[in-house]
């Protein structure tokens, strides 16, 4: 089975230790989820991004913690 894990990194890709700690996700859903819900905490952490793993391949990143409180106010904005 995937392991699916989150690499946590500063504005210039160097590796942090998160804020909050992660656990090993068996679903990309999974940890997708854990990150929506963490990120504020990591942010202010000092975790500016993060990248997605399955086992050792990175699926995406780096993914800005940063730019997504500025589409959340967006969105707010809107509705």
């Amino acid at each position: 089975m995937a392991a699916w894990t989150w690499r946590f990194e500063t504005a210039g890709g160097t590796e942090v230790q998160p804020a909050v700690q992660p656990e090993e996700f068996t679903t990309q859903g999974d940890a997708e989820s854990w990150i929506g819900e963490h990120w504020k905490d990591l942010r202010e952490g000092g975790t500016d991004q993060v990248r997605l793993f399955e086992d050792s391949t990175e699926i995406y990143g780096p993914m800005s913690l940063h730019a997504e409180e500025a589409e959340a106010e967006e969105a707010g904005t809107e509705a």
